[in-house]
């Protein structure tokens, strides 16, 4: 149980539960649900104090839900059915929340212990960059925060971005008495971004003299998924716990007052995925609970033999099980033996639901339709991307008919570049390969063949057959087609991406690294030219630390081009 208390004596250990949990945004008594269960489990380990992630009880982000009245009002209810939970003598909470105030609506924390509100702290720094656009729905704080008294111990409480910007919040908070810094954030997953939150918390603390413990959101919202890892680092700057990513917990780590400094005493100290293994659990969270969260029963997608819809139906199968994936070969006169083949070997592999639908005779029929008009026109790309459509045709029924989201399967390379058909191949409800470029789904796919992600619920072993790693990618559209016949090797043309879309490189910068000119001139028109098609695109996970659409909002009418 919790230590005893009064205001009269100050605690010397602090113990404070992280609350890393997967609120859902406008589920507010669903929420405020998972709010008290992890209160009861927090008490059950002795917790002071329960501290949970950003906007907790409206979920995070909520974007424009906040400019509805009736939505603030009731998070700000369910907020207050949680203080008066407190009343029964167990651990005190920092929860989430909208308030509206006389000085607006706010990103709010309330501090509440004994029944009681012991005070509210509006988030000051809104960002607006990125996926973030806080200042088209909040008001930040009206003054700067001064830290809170709980049980004795004098708590600052920045908010998320508090500690990114430059407003010295921590600092001033720490001059106005602050002892340690609890911090709910709701920070997405990108890759590498472990190392950029370590390092703006170091800052902070050297700035402040103060330790901060730093508490994540986690779970999929639409794009973006918040991966957890809350960690915690002490006032020389060393790293105090590290709770898992990817995964719930409810966490109680420890702190005590030794010589006026609180020191961590005890905490979890958990070994954080790397590379590829934490870009596939990205990719598996985010599907996981777009399907799950928006009440889909099951998946359907087609499986050309191709490594990009291998790897969507392994994450299907691992996110929500091979009983839930329907994988659908759609066959025309240029699939070859060797994709029908890999097709089936990939769907045994995964054990799921596997059907053969030909595409023959509606393309045929469409062709027949528009023979008149087509009169006199040379076959082309017209006809290739009939076959496309007639498939997103085809599992668009079988959506309807069964009520399955589609996958759809287009890599940020092809996505890049309009390598993709509307209405076709672009047809589905979630992408979960659409933020990585295609040597990266490669590198997924040999990393998956050789492990099975932590929660996975597919099978084990290789469920991407070698052949379709090895082999040379094509859209199958035409005899001999690949897709190197109409684009640089992937390799070089996702070096050439990454330099535009991540970094917004010059193309004189670009051809400094060894690229042609020609070649980097060419695929900046295509990006520039295929922005109306991902305009209409499905939403996908967000891995790379630019995506399309949240990060990367270029204009459909444009016509700049970089000649240097």
């Amino acid at each position: 149980m919790a230590q005893t208390h009064s205001d009269s004596s100050p605690l010397n250990a602090l113990r404070v539960a992280i609350a890393q949990l997967n609120p859902t945004v406008g589920d507010i008594s669903g929420n405020l649900e998972l709010a008290r269960k992890a209160r009861k489990e927090a008490a059950g380990q002795g917790a002071d104090i329960v501290l949970y992630t950003e906007l907790f009880i409206a979920g995070y982000p909520p974007e424009d839900l906040v400019l509805k009245p009736a939505f603030v009002d009731a998070c700000e209810r369910a907020a207050r059915e949680l203080v008066k939970d407190t009343a029964d003598g167990g651990p005190g909470v920092i929860i989430g929340t909208p308030l509206k105030r006389t000085s607006g609506v706010h990103n709010s924390v309330i501090v509440a212990d004994n029944g009681e509100i012991l005070g509210e702290r509006f988030k000051l720094d809104l960002p607006n960059y990125g996926e973030f656009d806080e200042k088209r729905v909040f008001q930040p704080g009206p003054h700067m925060p001064g830290p809170v008294n709980f049980r004795g111990v004098r708590i600052g409480i920045p908010i998320c971005e508090d500690i990114w910007g430059q407003l010295g919040v921590c600092e001033t908070l720490a001059e106005s008495g602050a002892e340690i810094l609890l911090v709910p954030n709701g920070s997405p997953y990108y890759r590498g971004k472990m190392d950029v939150r370590q390092q703006t918390v170091i800052r902070q603390v050297i700035e402040s003299g103060l330790p901060m413990v730093w508490a994540n959101q986690l779970g999929g919202q639409d794009e973006l998924v918040f991966d957890g890892a809350s960690f915690g680092i002490e006032a020389d700057k060393s790293l105090a716990f590290q709770l898992s990513e990817f995964e719930e917990t409810v966490a109680v780590v420890t702190w005590k007052r030794r010589d006026g400094i609180w020191v961590c005493d005890s905490g979890p100290m958990a070994k954080l995925p790397q590379g590829e293994e934490a870009d596939y659990l990205a990719c598996m969270l985010g599907l996981r609970d777009y399907v799950n969260k928006n009440g889909f029963k099951n998946v359907v997608l087609g499986l050309s033999g191709g490594i990009d819809s291998a790897v969507c139906a392994a994450l299907v199968a691992d996110a929500l099980g091979e009983e839930r994936l329907h994988a659908i070969m759609l066959p025309y006169r240029y699939t070859s033996e060797e994709s029908l083949k890999d097709a089936k070997a990939c769907a045994e592999a995964l054990g799921c639901r596997y059907d053969i639908v030909p595409i023959a005779e509606p393309v045929e029929g469409f062709l027949s339709s528009l023979a008149e008009t087509f009169a006199g026109t040379k076959e082309g790309i017209t006809e290739e991307n009939l076959q496309s459509r007639t498939r997103g045709v085809i599992l668009m029924a079988v959506s309807n008919k069964f009520g399955s989201m589609v996958v759809t399967t287009g890599n940020k390379s092809e996505m890049s570049v309009g390598y993709a058909t509307l209405y076709g191949d672009m047809n589905g409800g979630f992408n979960p390969i659409k933020d990585l470029y295609k040597m990266q789904v490669y590198s997924i796919a040999r990393w998956r063949n050789a492990h099975v992600p932590a929660g996975a619920m597919g099978p084990s072993g290789e469920v991407i057959p070698v052949n379709i790693i090895d082999k040379a990618p094509s859209a199958e559209l035409r005899e001999n087609q690949t897709d190197q016949d109409s684009l640089p090797p992937y390799p070089v043309l996702d070096d050439i991406l990454e330099c535009l879309v991540e970094n917004e490189m010059s193309v004189q910068q670009i051809v400094a690294k060894g690229h042609s000119a020609e070649t980097v001139q060419r695929i900046e028109h295509l990006l520039y030219l295929a922005e109306y098609k991902r305009r209409q695109a499905a939403p996908g996970v967000k891995i790379t630390r630019k995506n399309f659409g949240r990060d990367r909002r270029y204009p459909i009418t444009n016509r700049f081009r970089d000649r240097g």
